[in-house]
């Protein structure tokens, strides 16, 4: 098994594709502000899953990071919301990806929850 098998991870990363492709849409000046916050937060929803997974040996450390990936999945729902309102002729791109940030939201909590749940159940150690 690894990360990549990982619905959480796939979705990541696609949507981080996706974020990335979207940010550099933005006026110039924003790239290096608003844009690059976006990028960041994105790229460091699937780093945490990536890391946490790493240390799935260690159950509480896997938690923290898929905590952590919740985290910055919030973050750049965050960020989307404030591009939506500053930018209203790019809104319909954004909104798009703040709709399957929600989902993938849901979805980190979903496995988080299900992670604690089945740990010794599903040897996880």
């Amino acid at each position: 098994m690894s990360y990549r098998n990982l619905d959480i991870y796939k979705l990541a990363f696609e949507l981080f594709l996706k974020t990335h492709k979207a940010s550099l849409l933005l006026p110039k000046y924003e790239l290096f502000e608003l844009g690059s916050q976006l990028r960041r937060s994105s790229d460091s929803v699937i780093a945490n899953i990536v890391e946490g997974y790493g240390r799935s040996s260690y159950r509480n450390d896997y938690i923290r990071f898929l905590i952590y990936s919740h985290a910055s999945n919030d973050e750049t729902i965050n960020h989307l919301e404030k591009i939506i309102i500053l930018y209203p002729n790019f809104a319909s791109e954004f909104e798009t990806l703040r709709n399957s940030y929600n989902t993938l939201g849901g979805k980190l909590n979903i496995y988080k929850k299900w992670v604690i749940e089945n740990w010794n159940k599903n040897n996880l150690q």
